[in-house]
């Protein structure tokens, strides 16, 4: 089909509820993505952070072509090798004690909160369900997942919200603890703020908030959705900040371009869900399950190095253009923000840059690079021409 063809079918029967760019791609390999009519792009993308070994990834694609075979699906009422296996790869390298599996991060963040409030409820009763967030976060786009966003422009047309939430200023412990009550059941935080624009949180603050939750018996929660799986250059983010959550949730790249999530959460809180407390037919899905055995297994402590030098490289060489529209570049690996500076908006450059072929987001005021994790030097190279040619 042609882009035009494909065009006119999605205007006609699906919901307008993306503001989709003119391009309509058709496969890729690697970082590189091409469109239906033949046009080449070099993807800084990744999905928002999804597709963490690119495109025709060979060990991911006989992964999910293998398990396909198999076992596509079944009820989580029976054992599968891949849900248990990828469960102990990810308590194991992080040192925490269970897992439970979902589809998405908001859903991933929805049980998360759910298993604060349950721990609050089973130990003190009713009345301290409260959970702190943070101003400028972003948590997922369900009712609550919004409630729990602390960006004013996401509450709205939906109402009601779900109840019992607060907001804090990232960085600022005073801030915290203001706004904490004897309601007061968790804090919930990104380490580093994605749809708020890539902003990592302060070491010292990250680290006095984890005190002030055990001091208080308050659960800390962190999402990770866009954050984990060797987004940063460490499993998680969490393992550079030198704390051990209660509970992290995770999606986006654990499967490497499939539908997976969940949580993760320590020793005191592993019989807070019991049977029939929380559940969703499609997770720990055997398909998605063995991508991330397969995603996980290839996230060693050299990718992970090489993840740090790549978000690095992209930093200096952005920043050593001097480009007229950009300013300082912000991040953690290759999580990546860039400063927008001038006339121009965010959305502007970000469609000027897809033009001229290569694939940004934007986040917040600034723009966001969130490439496959395994993008090589070459398309690094080639993606940062683009930029300087279609920007300078």
């Amino acid at each position: 089909m042609t882009f035009e063809e494909i065009k006119a079918l999605d205007e006609q029967y699906v919901m307008h509820s993306y503001g989709r760019f003119q391009v309509a791609i058709d496969h890729g390999k690697g970082a590189t993505v091409w469109a239906v009519d033949g046009k080449e792009y070099i993807d800084f993308s990744a999905g928002i952070g999804v597709c963490s070994l690119g495109y025709g990834d060979p060990g991911w694609v006989e992964a999910v072509s293998t398990q396909a075979a198999k076992l596509g699906h079944i009820s989580n009422l029976f054992y599968t090798e891949p849900y248990a296996k990828v469960a102990q790869k990810l308590c194991v390298r992080t040192g925490m004690s269970n897992v439970m599996f979902g589809n998405s991060g908001a859903e991933a963040n929805e049980a998360m909160i759910k298993l604060a409030r349950k721990y609050s409820f089973d130990r003190y009763g009713k009345g301290r369900g409260t959970v702190i967030t943070l101003h400028n976060s972003f948590h997922g786009r369900t009712i609550t997942t919004l409630a729990a966003t602390g960006q004013d422009k996401f509450h709205n047309y939906f109402f009601p919200f779900t109840e019992g939430f607060r907001y804090a200023d990232a960085n600022d412990l005073d801030s915290v603890e203001a706004v904490a009550g004897h309601d007061v059941c968790a804090v919930m935080m990104e380490l580093v703020q994605g749809e708020g624009g890539v902003l990592p949180l302060d070491l010292e603050f990250v680290q006095k908030v984890a005190e002030l939750c055990a001091k208080r018996d308050w659960l800390l929660l962190v999402d990770e959705v866009q954050s984990g799986m060797g987004r940063t250059g460490s499993l998680f983010a969490f393992q550079q900040y030198h704390i051990q959550p209660d509970v992290v949730s995770f999606a986006k790249g654990i499967a490497g371009g499939l539908p997976f999530g969940g949580i993760m959460a320590n020793e005191k809180c592993r019989e807070v869900f019991s049977p029939g407390t929380h559940g969703t037919t499609f997770g720990g899905n055997p398909v998605a399950a063995a991508a991330a055995c397969h995603v996980l297994d290839r996230m060693d402590d050299a990718f992970l190095a090489q993840v740090k030098e790549k978000g690095a490289y992209l930093r200096q060489a952005i920043e050593a253009m001097e480009l007229p529209c950009l300013g300082k570049t912000r991040g953690l690996g290759m999580m990546v923000g860039i400063d927008v500076v001038g006339e121009q908006t965010n959305s502007q450059l970000a469609a000027k840059l897809i033009e001229s072929g290569l694939l940004i987001l934007t986040a917040g005021p600034g723009l966001r690079l969130l490439p496959p994790l395994t993008i090589t030097q070459e398309e690094m190279d080639k993606g940062l021409s683009i930029m300087k040619a279609a920007l300078l």
